[in-house]
């Protein structure tokens, strides 16, 4: 199934991620996709948000993966492979303990560990219009 959300200006990504965590169901695993600076961050700090998270939320650029938690307690991973360079380096930090845990996990540069994402993964793509605004499509 395939849904697409608009975002038309900052103001309005509380109400995109609102409509984003009903469309979740029971899926765990999200890879989001675009291109530098199409908005991936920001997006998941702002489903974060609506999940109930009260820490800091940024990207885990330096640490590879963040810890959050919602307001029911629940685990939310988002992990930034971008300066991922091997699998090998995947493979040492135990990624299948955090994909296959039944957590959320918010997977920002998937294209760097695409042969490990579980075949149940929710692929996110986001882009930014001519216009500003960015799209969200997910499938």
């Amino acid at each position: 199934m395939e849904t697409t959300i608009q975002i038309k200006s900052l103001e309005s990504i509380q109400e995109a991620a609102h409509e984003f965590v009903q469309k979740m169901g029971d899926s765990t695993v999200f890879a989001f996709r675009g291109e530098m600076g199409a908005g991936k961050t920001t997006f998941i700090k702002a489903v974060c948000e609506e999940l109930g998270v009260e820490d800091v939320i940024n990207s885990p650029t330096f640490a590879i993966v963040n810890e959050y938690r919602s307001r029911t307690g629940e685990l939310i991973y988002h992990f930034d492979f971008y300066r991922i360079n091997k699998l090998e380096e995947v493979f040492d930090f135990g990624y299948e303990d955090y994909f296959f845990s039944g957590a959320l996990c918010f997977i920002e540069w998937p294209e760097k560990v695409e042969d490990l994402l579980p075949g149940d993964c929710i692929n996110v793509y986001i882009s930014e219009k001519e216009d500003r605004t960015r799209e969200i499509i997910i499938k």
